[in-house]
Order: C-alpha cells, then sequence, then structure tokens
C-alpha cells in the first residue's frame, strides 16, 4: 500500500520516523512518502520536503508567512494528488493538516490523524473538521479520550511513542562517565538548557536561562542544540557566558544531568521520561502571549502536569520568566531541594498512566489492518 505522511516540526519527524519503521514491518510492501525530516527520510521515506521550511508557529511569525503557506499547500494538495496514496496520515501540526484534510477526503482518499493537536488546549470548535475529514484518530495522552468523546468522535490509545524512544535510547546509552567524556565537559555536575527548536523560542528562552549561571558556581551548563537550528544563533545569545553548547544530544545530556531548565513542548515529557527533574519555561512575543492568555483553557502548558492533571513539574510563564523565579525554583530540585523526591515520584506514575512501550508498533499494525480491510471490502464489491 502507498502512503503519504506529513510532520511540519522536529518532534513530529521523530514520531514519524518510528512510524514508518513499523509500517514498513507490518506491510511488506509499502511505499512511503513524506513532508517531514531527517529522520523520517533515514527511516525509508521518500521525502518531498523538509519541515525546517514549513515549521512556522506564533501569531506574528504565521502572519509574516502567510504567502509561504499558501504556497506549500497548493504543492502539497498537487503532491498527494500526483501520488495517489491509499492513506494520507497527518501528524499533529493542525494549522497545515486540518487543510490537507479536507482536501484529501473531498478526493476521496483515506485520512488518519495520528497525535492530535491540542484541541482541548484552544480553538476546541476545530475538532469538528476531525469528525468531517478524518476516518481515524490515533491519541497519545489518555486524557484526550475524555475530550474526544465528549464530541462524539471514537479515538485510539495505543500508548505514547515517546516512551518508545526515550526507553530504547537509554538501553544503548553508555555510562554517565563515558557520555561526559565525549561530550567533552568533564565531571562536574550538570545543568541542562532546553531552549526549544524553533528559532523564535530559542531567541525568546535561552536569554532568560542564561541569567541564572552565576548564581550555581557549582554546576556547569550545558545547552541542548538541535540540529535544524545554526550554532550561531546559540552562540550570539550565549556570548562570554560560561555555557558549553551540544548540537544533537539531547538524551545523552538528560542521562547525566542533576536538573534542566526546559521550554515547553515535547521536551517536557522527554525530560520527565529520564527521571531529569526540570522548570518549564515559556516566554513568546506580546501578542502571541496576549492570545495566549484570552484564548488558552487548560490549567497547564507542560505534557507532564497536563497527564497528571496536578503540577507536578514548577510552570514559570510570560513576564515571570526572570532570573529570581528561575533561580528559586532550580534549586529546589537539584540534589538536596526540597522538591526533588516529589517531583521524581511524579514522573514514576506519570510513566504508569502513559503505560508500556510498544506504542508505534501497535499503532502502525492498526492502521495496516484497517487499509487492509478497506481493500478486501472494495475487491469483494468489485466481483
Amino acid at each position: 500500500m502507498k502512503y503519504f505522511l506529513i510532520a511540519g516540526e522536529q518532534s513530529g519527524d521523530l514520531h514519524g520516523s518510528n512510524l514508518i519503521k513499523e509500517l514498513f514491518n507490518a506491510d511488506s510492501s509499502a511505499e512511503i512518502t513524506s513532508w517531514g525530516g531527517d529522520l523520517m527520510e533515514g527511516a525509508g521515506a521518500r521525502l518531498l520536503m523538509h519541515y525546517r521550511k514549513t515549521a512556522f508557529m506564533g501569531f506574528v511569525v504565521v502572519l509574516k508567512n502567510l504567502k509561504t503557506i499558501a504556497r506549500n499547500l497548493r504543492l502539497c494538495k498537487q503532491q498527494i494528488s500526483e501520488y495517489k496514496p491509499d492513506v494520507v496520515i497527518l501528524i499533529d501540526y493542525p494549522g497545515f493538516n486540518l487543510r490537507i484534510a479536507e482536501y484529501a477526503r473531498a478526493e476521496g482518499f483515506k485520512v488518519f490523524y495520528y497525535i492530535s493537536p491540542k484541541f482541548w488546549a484552544w480553538k476546541e470548535k476545530r475538532v469538528n473538521k476531525i469528525k468531517k475529514y478524518v476516518d481515524r484518530m490515533y491519541i497519545i495522552f489518555p486524557f484526550e479520550r475524555e475530550f474526544y468523546s465528549k464530541h462524539g468522535i471514537n479515538v485510539e490509545y495505543r500508548g505514547n511513542p515517546l516512551v518508545d524512544e526515550t526507553e530504547r535510547r537509554i538501553a544503548i546509552l553508555p555510562s554517565k562517565e563515558e557520555i561526559s567524556k565525549s561530550l567533552g565537559i568533564g565531571d562536574k555536575p550538570v545543568i541542562a538548557l532546553l531552549a526549544g527548536s524553533r528559532s523564535h523560542e530559542v531567541e525568546s528562552m535561552l536569554p532568560e536561562m542564561i541569567r541564572v549561571v552565576s548564581s550555581f558556581p557549582d554546576y556547569q551548563f550545558v545547552l541542548a542544540g538541535v540540529k535544524n537550528l545554526p550554532d550561531e544563533l546559540y552562540l550570539r545569545i550565549i556570548e562570554n557566558e560560561p555555557v558549553k553548547l551540544v548540537t544533537d544530544k539531547t538524551y545523552e545530556l538528560l542521562r547525566i544531568a542533576d536538573a534542566a531548565l526546559v521550554a515547553s513542548g515535547t521536551a517536557t515529557l522527554e525530560t520527565a521520561l529520564f527521571d531529569t527533574p526540570q522548570v518549564v519555561c515559556f516566554k513568546g512575543d506580546f501578542f502571541s502571549m496576549l492570545i495566549a492568555w484570552i484564548v488558552v483553557k487548560v490549567k497547564y502548558i507542560s505534557l507532564v502536569n497536563l497527564i497528571m492533571n496536578e503540577e507536578v513539574v514548577k510552570e514559570v510563564l510570560g513576564y515571570l520568566v526572570n532570573k529570581k523565579n528561575l533561580e528559586k525554583e532550580l534549586k529546589v530540585i537539584l540534589p538536596g531541594g526540597e522538591k526533588r523526591e516529589k517531583m521524581l515520584a511524579g514522573y514514576k506514575i506519570l510513566k504508569q498512566k502513559l503505560g508500556p512501550a510498544g506504542a508505534s508498533a501497535r499503532i502502525a499494525g492498526d492502521m495496516v489492518r484497517e487499509l487492509s480491510e478497506v481493500t478486501h471490502d472494495k475487491n469483494e464489491k468489485n466481483r
């Protein structure tokens, strides 16, 4: 069967790559074309567009790139029409993918959605588009069941693929001593900085994170760079501060870090799965923050707290992201800090809620079975 996958950012590329591997395992005749990234291409998909050219986030950023987004939509629709897949699989990225879902359904293509957009946080009415244009929705957070049930939509929860990825990586990582040596950072205890995967996130968050460095002389600060952003971006912000940059080594860094300052997003859950205590930070441009305060409907922004439905990790948001607050919250989760053990206990419950590894294989198997049944039914009707 022929599959067309669309992911528009780094986390979607990761989950898409694992799904692609399992689709090939479940369907020996699979042909997979994608919009995504290096990981999806490395998993065996033919890559037509890299997410570096499509990842626009934030109200102001989107406004500035409306023409590019419209051009990308036209191109994607054309490629789907020419490829004629058995299914279009959309991975999060709602602003773009919901438009593709509408087009694909109108053209008679099967549409699966893998990883629900955060409709439960804002723009809840968009869930009606899932009802109209999507044949099967695969969620990756247990609490999303109740949300979709309220809207009369059946969804599939087969576990969270991030559990698969972190368990796989933890199993093959070397010792902490070997990691430190390979990263060239010595034996001094580490505080990790995860400043986001988009340039505007880094430009907003990293300067605030760096302000606390001088308050923790017994620790070395190591920044997790992402390979889709140039080192020059990080180094320009770091300037002469004693912060070491390591690129594309986030999991290695989380493995050795005593604590982390983490920009909101998938990284908050990854950090928890590595049992690294964290302070979650979020700060955007003025208009994006204003819109968020007005329309966001959830109590928390970190995936950890959303899954647990309570504050397991501290969230420092907006104008509260400053040296004083970050320093205060970081101190209490470092070794010997009064909140460290409670946070680690919360992580243990979190893992139980998410369920065991193997989500990607279970989801791919379900997709292939669903498509096989559709193909079988069509063949029976044509006899």
